[in-house]
């Protein structure tokens, strides 16, 4: 790790299907995001764990299942970064199966640990229900927060899954969307927020959430001189 990404917002790159998507938005609204040294803030897509070191934020994108996601992560060496990173109190934004990571454990194919970074389930949506939810569906906000700024209540974004997340603490749940009954559309808790939904693929009000993300990060993160790793942990 050097200081090349010091100061940097990472978009951490594991496989995951979406991460093109992800990046396109991420670009699109940077260069209205000024550094506290006014230049844009830059934007690095990486899989190396080293460059955790020195971000300013951090993006985990992701589609599929929890299996997947979790083996493609520890093979590269991200699980442990990943969560001393959040430790740390530095920006951290999950997207869709980004959200479902941070849980303890996710019922999808079994039962699969997970980061455990906000304790709670992932469990499949209701039966009767048509599978996956896919389309736009109504944003209900629990409570104001800066990564909703300018984004009315009601807004429509666009989701896709088959599986929601119970977090075990009510209050991280920054928004809902009903779908057959009320489902965990964003967490927010501390430094962390995620979203179930995709924001890449949710117009304006998507791209906003992005942009927000972005500005608080500039406004919030201070990057700590932590120690270069050298080797991934095991």
């Amino acid at each position: 790790m050097t200081d090349l990404n010091r100061g940097s917002v990472i978009v951490l790159d594991y496989g995951a299907g979406n991460l093109r998507s992800v990046v396109r938005a991420v670009e699109y609204v940077a260069p209205g995001v000024r550094s506290d040294g006014g230049e844009p803030i830059k934007v690095e897509v990486t899989e190396d764990f080293r460059a955790l070191d020195g971000a300013q934020a951090v993006v985990l994108p992701g589609v599929g299942a929890a299996e997947d996601t979790m083996t493609n992560l520890a093979s590269r060496g991200l699980i442990d970064p990943i969560k001393e990173y959040i430790r740390s109190g530095r920006p951290f934004l999950g997207v869709c199966m980004g959200l479902q990571a941070l849980m303890t454990v996710s019922e999808e194919g079994g039962e699969h640990p997970c980061l455990d970074t906000i304790p709670g389930r992932v469990v499949r949506l209701p039966d009767g229900l048509k599978v996956p939810h896919m389309g736009w569906n109504a944003l209900h906000f629990r409570r104001p927060s800066s990564v909703l700024d300018g984004i009315p209540d009601g807004s429509y974004v666009y989701f896709l899954h088959s599986y929601h997340c119970v977090p075990d603490d009510p209050s991280v749940v920054l928004a809902t969307a009903s779908y057959g009954a009320t489902i965990t559309a964003m967490v927010e808790k501390d430094n962390v927020v995620a979203t179930q939904f995709h924001p890449e693929k949710s117009g304006a009000h998507g791209l906003r959430i992005y942009r927000n993300f972005l500005q608080s990060a500039v406004l919030q993160s201070t990057v700590p001189q932590s120690a270069v790793r050298d080797e991934a942990p095991g």
